[in-house]
């Protein structure tokens, strides 16, 4: 079955994509309000996922190119486009796509940042994977490899943002009739409690169960919640998540030595054998070299 990404680009709704994306898709989910459980009709559908690029693409020099020379003729970080219409989706009543696809490479730096959105998608039920590969697969399952209490600083960060925009940004757009109607934005008001719900539980529970408080946001989304009660909330969880972060048996930093050997696995998978193009043995052996130069110099 081809990937969902491939399917609107055969409709000819993604014309812009390249092809060493589209046929490298490894791995799309659905985010937003449908992973979170408080999607309705009228709801966009934000596909998210990665891509393998073609072998040349994430390692120019096998193009001839040098780094810090010569300029790239192909990069590849992400794909992302808004406002995607199909009519003929759900039996003519059509609908629309935002799309995100990350390269393998900058989705492993976002997940190794713990930013909130590509931590997300790795934490999306069963039943919003529109397509994954046995690579895809292998990420999933070693998803825990990626949180450390950084988690923190991004989602708080995130949701910070959000309450930002709360108090201070002028509602445009479709945005207008739900702050003239509730008396502040109830949409930006759910995912800053989404966000500090979700990141009690990596602190406390090191996992993630996007759909856990899916009436709570419902709730606020209807507008239940007073603009004073949401800042109570916000307060509140603020001095509870500082107790969390303490008290969290997450690794302080990164384990950026083990997802390094993740991602070297999953390209292996994909290529073969890349020990003619990468160091295998990572920053250790890096750093010892240059311990060797020191005291060589030391030594002189």
């Amino acid at each position: 079955m081809p990937s969902y990404t491939e399917q609107l680009a055969l409709k000819g709704l993604l014309p812009e994509l390249p092809h060493h994306i589209r046929d490298g898709i490894q791995y799309e989910v659905v985010m937003g309000s449908i992973a979170y459980g408080v999607s309705n009709d009228n709801s966009d559908m934000d596909v998210y996922g990665f891509s393998i690029p073609p072998k040349e693409v994430i390692f120019p020099s096998l193009r001839g190119e040098i780094l810090g020379f010569d300029d790239y003729e192909i990069q590849f970080s992400q794909f992302q486009k808004h406002h995607i219409k199909d009519a003929a989706a759900l039996g003519g009543k059509g609908r629309v796509y935002d799309m995100t696809i990350y390269s393998i490479v900058k989705y492993f730096r976002l997940l190794m940042e713990n930013n909130p959105n590509i931590i997300d998608s790795l934490y999306v039920p069963d039943s919003c994977v529109l397509y994954s590969t046995p690579i895809a697969d292998r990420i999933r399952e070693n998803r825990k490899m990626f949180l450390h209490k950084g988690c923190w600083a991004t989602f708080k960060g995130y949701a910070y943002g959000q309450m930002h925009k709360i108090r201070t940004k002028k509602p445009e757009g479709k945005r207008k009739p739900i702050v003239e109607q509730f008396g502040y934005d109830v949409k930006f008001a759910y995912h800053v409690v989404r966000l500090l719900n979700e990141v009690e539980q990596l602190l406390v529970e090191e996992t993630l169960d996007l759909t856990k408080n899916s009436e709570q946001l419902k709730s606020i989304r209807r507008g239940e919640w007073s603009l004073e009660k949401l800042e109570e909330y916000f307060a509140r969880k603020e001095a509870d998540l500082e107790s969390f972060y303490l008290k969290s048996k997450l690794p302080d930093l990164p384990r950026v030595d083990a997802i390094r050997d993740l991602l070297m696995k999953c390209l292996e998978q994909q290529f073969g054998s890349l020990g003619n193009l990468v160091n295998q043995d990572g920053k250790a052996h890096v750093t010892l070299g240059k311990i060797q130069d020191i005291l060589r110099d030391y030594e002189a």
